[in-house]
Order: structure tokens, then sequence, then C-alpha cells
């Protein structure tokens, strides 16, 4: 009793900071130095305790639950439930948010002076606050407050930078793509409670034997659409490459490493939780939408030269392997399978986690590239890591991890995943056995198509010679930012160093949740192995083996390849012409072999624009331009057919609009007398 007093004063605690911190933003909003210390203190304080709470609440035998119900909306209860799954999310939130606000401390100074700094401070501490009670909320009505507040402080937070005109129309989409998907939700939250008359979630999981087959197809539709449109899937992603470049880089990161994931968190919550026993054809569902997600992300970032686009593109990626996880231990949890359903799951929330850390380092990188040269645009950089040679590190190290390189998480988490799929092909039946040998051979391209995109995204951006003239200028962040991205590389490493010990941690998760009983789960070791011994992997023999062959590439080199030659530095040799960055390979020109591969998928149009001295001279041009686009084949034969057919529907619909009051008072009849007959 004691031990549950202690969880629930500390998260009540825990979201006081981040009240604390929005409302003191606001008190100095005209006061930039305050206003930044001020929201970055409580944030970075917060974000501490969450981190110690987190921690804490996962050992805790049994979930902590407390609530508080408003007499004057009795269906409404401002309820709580923290079980491991619940605590494991505010790990991460916190996780991120701590490294993130230590980045902010340097990183919102250049909005000095332009925005207003407290506005920023609010809305980024209700946004953190919006996140913890999403992932805690066991009531519907109260979910849906919580969701509101997140997005609804997200969208203030994109269009933070509202003098763009770009950064609007990114923000307006994001809130139109938000309330599309949240209308899903709504929808499958009434379902629920048509059928069990309740909207809290213990009562509806106890209650779920009442709801009919066909209804229950329908709850787990909408639940995909919507949570699916706040993850980014295939093809409710549209909002996610425009939103997350526009919002302030610490911003970025939160969003694309965190905010997204509780889409993931409610599909776990919903499919393996509140909706169980769930059918086989769910989890295959849910692979196939990770395969087409996770490969076509990877394909349209290979396309893009706004750094972060393409990282943006990429957190649809890794939302698709994470969703092979998850559709895995669905499949694997119907028929029965459970070792490997928590094996499969343990993939996901690693993943999970891992994408966090290295997408949120990568983000927090490029802000300090866009800070130095005043572009996105990566055919402007070039050279970069002879004036930013830590933030050139730090790039190189999130990018090893995104591309699955060992020893670093993101290998491991992927290899989790591959151990997953490649079970699920050994299944007796055919049309299982095809699915999940599509969906390893998507990882497998993914995989590869990935390494070859950070390969284009840090050679163009950082060797060879600067494009642009802002570049020679570029210095290295200042400390606190630096600070953040060296924490998570750190974390990159760390994560995958010790894999072993937290992979089967994490799939102890759904064994004390949904699953089964704890001692199912695997047990921690330095290895991770796979059920029934299928493969295993260490990471710290992956560490010890990397830095052995890195000693042995140097001393090699150092003491034989050049042990009696004499070391000159000059010109590179050029053939006797000046070496130039029109000279160099550009990111279009890297990419553009597997545009043409892929060009079915991609469309891509060229167009040639050639200016000429003058008409006599039309075979010397003065200047030639060669434009690569792709056609985004989503707004072509989905988004836009759906607009047209919306605007011909309200279009005939308008006609009911007579302006004659008579007309309107019969329409509250008509829509009164329905409503009775149908009560």
């Amino acid at each position: 009793m004691i031990d549950a007093m202690i969880s629930e004063i500390g998260f009540v605690f825990l979201l006081s900071l981040f009240a604390m911190g929005a409302a003191g933003s606001l008190c100095f909003k005209k006061r930039d130095t305050l206003a930044n210390g001020w929201q970055n203190f409580f944030a970075i304080i917060g974000s501490l305790w969450g981190i110690i709470f987190s921690i804490g609440a996962f050992f805790v035998t049994r979930g902590i639950s407390f609530a508080a119900t408003s007499s004057v909306f009795p269906l409404l209860s401002f309820s709580f439930h923290i079980d491991k799954l619940s605590a494991f999310f505010i790990f991460v939130i916190s996780l991120i948010t701590l490294f993130c606000s230590i980045y902010g401390i340097g990183y919102i100074k250049h909005f000095y002076k332009k925005y207003n700094i407290g506005a920023l401070g609010f809305f980024y501490h209700l946004f953190i606050a919006g996140m913890l009670m999403v992932v805690t909320a066991s009531n519907g009505l109260f979910f849906l407050v919580a969701w509101e507040i997140m997005a609804i402080a997200s969208y203030f937070l994109v269009v933070y930078d509202h003098n763009d005109n770009d950064t609007v129309k990114a923000g307006s989409l994001y809130l139109i793509m938000t309330y599309a998907g949240t209308s899903c939700i709504i929808l499958s939250l009434l379902l629920l409670y048509a059928y069990t008359g309740s909207f809290d979630f213990a009562a509806i999981t106890s209650s779920v034997a009442l709801i009919p087959v066909s209804v229950k197809n329908a709850i787990f539709v909408l639940s995909l659409i919507g949570f699916g449109a706040k993850a980014g899937i295939i093809p409710f992603h549209i909002w996610l490459p425009a939103a997350h470049p526009a919002a302030p880089s610490h911003v970025s990161a939160l969003m694309s490493g965190v905010m997204i994931k509780t889409g993931i968190y409610m599909m776990i919550r919903m499919f393996m939780d509140i909706l169980e026993p769930a059918p086989l054809w769910w989890g295959l569902t849910v692979l196939i939408i990770g395969s087409v997600s996770a490969l076509l992300g990877v394909l349209y970032a290979l396309t893009e030269h706004d750094i972060k686009k393409l990282l943006a593109y990429h957190s649809i990626e890794n939302i698709g392997i994470i969703l092979l996880g998850l559709g895995s231990a669905m499949v694997f949890a119907s028929v029965g399978n459970t070792p490997l359903a928590l094996f499969g799951l343990g993939a996901a929330l690693f993943h999970t986690v891992n994408h966090a850390v290295f997408k949120s380092l990568l983000f927090l990188s490029a802000g300090s590239i866009i800070n130095q040269t005043h572009t996105r645009n990566m055919e402007e950089y070039g050279g970069l890591i002879k004036y930013m040679p830590l933030t050139a590190f730090f790039f190189l190290i999130g990018s090893m991890a995104i591309s699955a390189l060992p020893p670093f998480n993101g290998f491991f988490s992927e290899w989790m995943t591959f151990q997953v799929l490649l079970q699920g092909i050994l299944s007796a039946e055919i049309v299982v056995k095809s699915i999940f040998v599509l969906a390893t051979g998507a990882l497998a391209l993914t995989g590869g198509l990935a390494l070859a995109c950070f390969v284009k995204a840090f050679g163009v951006t950082f060797l060879a010679r600067p494009r642009n003239s802002d570049v020679p200028r570029a210095r290295e962040s200042s400390w606190p930012l630096r600070a953040g991205m060296g924490a998570l590389a750190t974390v990159c490493l760390l994560f995958g160093i010790f894999s072993g010990y937290l992979a089967p941690l994490l799939a102890r998760t759904g064994a004390s949740s949904f699953l089964a009983s704890a001692n199912t789960a695997p047990s921690a070791a330095s290895a991770l192995l796979a059920p029934n011994g299928f493969g295993s992997v260490s990471g710290p023999v992956f560490f010890i083996l990397f830095v052995f062959i890195l000693l042995c590439v140097i001393a090699a080199a150092k003491y034989i390849v050049n042990k009696k030659q004499k070391i000159n530095i000059g010109a590179t040799w050029d053939c006797g012409a000046n070496l130039t960055p029109r000279t160099e390979i550009t990111a279009t020109g890297f990419a553009r072999s597997i545009v043409c591969i892929f060009s079915g998928i991609l469309k891509p149009s060229l167009q040639h624009e050639i200016q000429y001295h003058d008409a006599h001279t039309r075979y010397v041009p003065k200047s030639r331009i060669v434009n690569l686009r792709m056609r985004d084949v989503y707004q072509s034969y989905f988004y836009v057919p759906l607009i047209q057919f919306i605007t011909a529907l309200s279009l005939r619909i308008k006609a009911i609009q007579s302006g004659n009051i008579n007309m309107y008072v019969l329409y509250i009849f008509i829509a009164v007398v329905t409503a009775l007959f149908l009560s």
C-alpha cells in the first residue's frame, strides 16, 4: 500500500514538474534567456525523475492504478494504470526528452528576439506531459483528452516558425491527418462502449467476449488507421515528411523518436491486450503493412536531398520494422506459440527504443548542420567534416546505428526481427509461410537500401569540397548541442553492447502484461538467443571484435603500409584541370541508379533547363540545369482522387443550403425523429 502511494505521488510529481515548466515559461515569455533556462531546467529535472520513476515502476510486482472521477461527467474518469508496458514508454519518453532538452539549451538561442521563447517552452512541456498521459491513461475518454493535448501542443510546435509559409502548410496538413486519425479512434472507442458499457480499458478487456466478431474486426481496422496515421504507416504518412522538418530540431527529434511511438503503444495495447484473443489475419495484416512501410519509406528517403525530410522518411521505414516484430508477435500469439510471440514483441519494443535513440541523434546532428549552413539542402553541403568534426562523428555513429551495423544498437533489434521472421517461415500453412518470406525479403532489401542512403547522406554532407559559401564559415556546435548528441551516441553503443540484457527484459513486458506468466520470458544473458536456439549473437563479442579490427587496420596502415613512405600533403591530382564542387558526385547522382531500378514505384521525371548566351550560340549553352523529381504516387492515386470526390460531394450537398429557415427547421425535426428512432 505504501509503495503504491509512493508510486502515485511519484507520477503526479512527474506531471507537476512539466506543469510548472509550462506555466513558468509563459511568465518569462518576454525574457528570452530566463524563459530558455526555465523551460530546459524543468524539462531536464522532469525527464531525470521520469527515468528513475519508470525503472522503479517496471519492477513493481503489480501495476500502479489510481483515478479521480468527475462528478460533472461521470463517464470521464481521470484514471491511470502503469504496468510494465507503460513504464517502458515512460522511460523512452523521459530518456529522449533529457538529451533533447540539454541540446535545447544552446539550440533555442537562435530563436532569440525572433519568436516567443516562452510560448515554445509552454507547448514543449505540454507536449511531453500529453505523451506521458497517453501511455498511462486507462479510461477511453481521458485517453482522448490526453491524445488531443499531445496533438494540439505538437501542432503549435510544428508551426513555431510561422513566418515561413511552407511551415504553416505543413502544420495544416499535420492537423488534418491528426483529426482524420482521431475520428477513427473515437469510432473504435464508441463501438467498444456500445457493447461493453464502459470506457475503462480494464472493464472492456474483461467484457471483450460480448463483442461480435464482425464488430471486433471493424474496431481493429479503425484502430489500425487511427493509430497508424499517428505512427506514420503508409499510406497515412504524408504529414510526417512535411511536419517533422518544419519543427525546431529538438522537437523534430521528440516527434520522430517518441511521439509516433504512441501510435505503436496503442496498437500493442489494443491488439494484444484489450481485444485479445486476436485472429490470425490481424497479425498478417500488420506484417504486410510493416513490410510496405519499411521498403517504400527507405526508397523515398533515397530520393530526398532535404536532410530532415530524408530522416523523416526513415522514420516511416523504422515504424515498418517495428510493425514486422509486432505483426509476428500477433501471429504467434494467435496460434498459441508464446515463446516466439514474446520474442517478436521484444524485438518490436527493442527497436522502438533503439530507433528513438539513433533517430533523435540524427535529427539533433542535422539541426546543428542547418544552424551553421542555413540550408537543409544536402546538395549545398560538402566538406563539413573539416569544420564540424564532432558533429560529423556523432552523425556517423547515428548512420551506422540506423543502418544496422554492429556493434551499435540498431543491428541487434533488426537481428531479433530477422530471427522471428525466419521462425515464421517454418510455419506449416503456405499462406502464412509466404507472407513471412516476403516480409523477410522486404526487411533484407530495406537494410541494404538504408545503408546506401546513409552512405549518400554522410558522404555528400561531410566529405569532398564545400558547395556553398556558408560551409567554410561553419563552426562546431556549442557545448550543450555537443553534450546532447554525444550522450545519445554513447547510448547507441551501450544499448548495442548490453543488448543481451536489455532485449529479454523487454520480452518480460509482454510476459507480465498480457501474454503469459513472467517465467515464460527469456532470461537475461550477455548474448541474445532466439527461441529454440535458432540463432544467437553477442553484443560484447561484437564490440571486442570491432575494436580489435579497428586497431589492426590502424596498426597495419601505420607500421606496414606506410612504414618507409614519406608523406607529402598536396593538392589532389586533377588531370590538369582545377577540381571544383562541379566534379563531385551529388546526392542526386548517387541515388540515380537505385531510382532507375525502382522507377515503376518512384515515377521519376527529368526536367532540363538550358540557358544560352544568345540565339546564334545555341550549341554552346551558358548553363544547364537538370532536375530529377519524384512523383508521390500516394497523392496522385489516393489523396487527389479522394479530395476530388469529397469536393464534388460537397458541391452537391451544398444545394440543401437554401437560405430558407423553414427548411432548416424541417432538417432539425427529421434529425430529432431519426435520433429518437435509433435510441
